[in-house]
């Protein structure tokens, strides 16, 4: 007979789950400022509030099945998202330059991808534990796996999603004991395949965004603009803000995408140093929440699995931050579980879901 385990209710994450619902509840509050005009309620919150029930739903069905039947779903789960990939490339339209969404644009299988990569990678290192690797080569299938949904991703020509799934990958590389003489190496390539991508690959305007990151002011009206305007909006926002549904550059439209990739400029405008370094400490205890679930794991596939979900959650809040500030190039990554984005919710609350299994059965055999 079916039925809840009542160690499920009493071991549950409830820090966890308690730290990620206050960064949502606050990114829908910043969503609502963002997409005011005269209506509470605008599409975008209606649609985010939909992805939330879904993802609920989502987190919820994660953490009932056991995380260890997902080591043994992680090939063809990875092979249906590589899949779906692939179907992109035929049906999806082309969007804002790049071809990765389905159904009329309400679903982005490179979300999915990150997920099942992280599994496939878990499943490699916990064979392979990490501490074991101490030469270059021995990264050659791990490098495999991750290759082939990035390769799929660059050929939907989404550039900043593909970086971002190789930096998820590469979230195990902290843990790997390779000599430093093998990375001089490793850096020596990247180099030159920087280089290449600069040459071949990278579209002007993808070029001008790196060059604006050096000297923003490059090119106030065009490529430079939405940096000049989120420092404008994080700057003006002073200690603790102008108040909500009170920012002028979101207010009157100054800032492109405001309820997208720069959410966290409004914050900051609206809400000042004091609203952005409460947001900023939510994720901090988040991620190291996570890592200490890993470091607690009863096994190597739980401990690693919960580091790449870890990933896929910390490098997200990093490339949006530094964009948002000018540090980093704008690549059209959002700030995960605070921005608008029903895909990418969903996504991080199963990431969530699976934090919380595997934290949950350290007590549940």
């Amino acid at each position: 007979m079916w039925g809840i385990d009542r160690r499920v209710v009493q071991n549950f994450d409830w820090t966890l789950f308690g730290l990620v619902f206050a960064l949502i509840a606050i990114g829908i509050v910043n969503l609502i400022s963002s997409t005011h005009s005269g209506v509470v309620f605008s599409d975008e919150v209606r649609r985010q509030l939909l992805s939330l029930g879904i993802g609920c739903v989502a987190l919820l069905a994660t953490v009932a099945i056991d995380y260890r039947h997902f080591e043994r779903l992680a090939v063809p789960l990875f092979a249906i998202s590589l899949l779906l990939l692939g179907a992109t490339l035929v049906l999806a339209p082309v969007t804002r330059g790049s071809q990765s969404w389905l159904f009329g644009g309400r679903f982005q299988p490179s979300e999915l991808a990150k997920i099942t990569l992280v599994l496939m990678l878990a499943r490699f290192f916990q064979r392979n534990p990490p501490g074991e690797i101490r030469r270059v080569r021995d990264l050659i299938r791990p490098l495999g796996i991750a290759a082939l949904p990035v390769a799929l991703i660059v050929l939907q020509r989404d550039t900043g999603v593909a970086l971002l799934t190789v930096l998820v990958a590469s979230t195990y590389l902290a843990f790997v004991r390779i000599p430093w003489r093998g990375w001089a190496g490793v850096a020596l390539l990247g180099v030159a395949a920087f280089a290449a991508i600069w040459s071949f690959f990278l579209a002007p305007y993808q070029q001008s965004r790196i060059l604006d990151v050096v000297d923003p002011g490059r090119d106030p009206l065009a490529s430079g603009y939405q940096v000049i305007q989120s420092r404008i909006a994080v700057g003006s926002g002073g200690l603790f803000g102008k108040g909500w549904v009170e920012g002028t550059q979101s207010q009157l439209q100054f800032l492109p995408t405001q309820h997208t990739d720069f959410a966290f400029s409004v914050l900051a405008e609206e809400w000042g140093f004091a609203g952005s370094v409460l947001v900023l400490v939510l994720y901090a205890l988040m991620l190291l929440w996570g890592l200490l679930i890993a470091r607690n794991s009863k096994d190597a596939f739980g401990a690693m699995l919960a580091i790449g979900l870890v990933g896929i959650l910390f490098w997200p809040a990093v490339l949006n931050i530094g964009m948002v500030l000018g540090l980093l190039p704008v690549i059209g990554v959002p700030l995960p579980l605070f921005a608008f984005g029903g895909s990418a919710l969903v996504t991080s609350l199963i990431a969530v879901g699976l934090l919380m299994n595997v934290s949950l059965r350290r007590y549940v055999f």
